[in-house]
């Protein structure tokens, strides 16, 4: 056993440090099965570089890498009747899908968006690489360069472009993971509480019961989910809140943000911004990153700042 792997059983435990490694080793990263959902165009690499062609092809491609980097820093207003009067105006900045080495402009330019950005904690949801296997150094050392700027605490969950063995890494940087776990906020001596899962989407190690259970039942719970394909798990649950990604808003849209993809088995109004299900409220964010390819066509990358407002 090498030392990461002791290092992640410490960490994880026994059963959730060999799932993660061994789908990783074992399963690879297949274009077809596994995961939630049939179809994997992320793992596709060799229609990376034919979708690349196409649009450089028609004169797009520049336009679509300036999309790229055209950040919009949206707001968000979560109402919760039972939220304690000390987090009233509670402001959380949701960064995900970053794919921080997939082009260091892009990189650079979420940097600047979010230096002087006025928050109490950032959650970032997942998907910190630009590919889903092989080397981490880039996008850890691209990682390394982001946490510098973002205001502590921060708290993240990994994605399904996101290797366990980064996990370490981020720690060391001061990002709590949240691996099927909770962990209170605390203000003025009131409490809420904020959960997140392993990977959903293509590892499938969530584990939604083990991250709850410790969580009061008349307390606000708020959920950290790399994809929002478990809405129904969690809103069972009975957490107020999801904050996910993944879906990318499909990134390259028809006219009027229409995605033609969100390579996520889940409904369509599940797939961008705002949304409801049951008592659960939900935020799907269209991610700050870009993946396949680095462009954007009619759905621009974003961070959001959720208030969470006492009703």
């Amino acid at each position: 056993m090498d030392t990461i792997e002791q290092q992640l059983e410490a960490r994880l435990g026994r059963i959730h440090a060999r799932q993660r490694l061994g789908i990783e080793k074992e399963h690879g990263h297949r274009v077809f099965g596994r995961g939630l959902n049939f179809f994997h165009p992320e793992n596709w690499y060799s229609a990376h570089a034919l979708i690349r062609f196409a649009i450089q092809l028609v004169g797009m491609y520049e336009r679509g890498q300036s999309n790229a980097r055209n950040l919009q820093v949206k707001t968000n207003r979560i109402h919760l009747p039972h939220l304690p009067q000390a987090f009233h105006d509670f402001k959380i900045l949701h960064l995900t899908d970053l794919h921080v080495d997939m082009d260091d402009r892009n990189l650079a330019a979420l940097i600047q968006t979010v230096a002087n950005l006025d928050y109490d904690i950032c959650a970032l949801t997942g998907d910190y690489r630009a590919r889903t296997f092989g080397e981490i150094d880039g996008a850890v050392a691209g990682m390394q360069r982001l946490i510098t700027t973002l205001k502590q605490p921060v708290y993240g969950v990994l994605g399904n472009h996101d290797s366990i063995r980064m996990l370490p890494a981020l720690e060391s940087m001061g990002v709590i993971m949240l691996m099927n776990e909770t962990t209170t906020l605390e203000k003025e001596g009131e409490k809420i509480f904020l959960a997140g899962v392993d990977d959903p989407h293509y590892f499938r190690v969530d584990n939604i019961q083990k991250a709850a259970q410790d969580i009061p039942n008349e307390a606000v719970s708020l959920l950290l989910s790399h994809t929002p394909e478990i809405y129904r798990l969690a809103a069972h649950a009975d957490f107020d809140v999801m904050f996910c990604g993944h879906t990318h808003g499909g990134q390259i849209c028809l006219p009027g943000g229409i995605p033609i993809t969100l390579d996520s088995k889940c409904p369509r109004y599940l797939g961008a911004g705002k949304w409801h299900y049951q008592k659960m409220q939900g935020y799907t964010s269209v991610g700050a990153g870009t993946s396949i390819v680095n462009a954007r066509f009619n759905c621009l990358p974003e961070v959001t700042i959720h208030h969470l407002l006492r009703a």
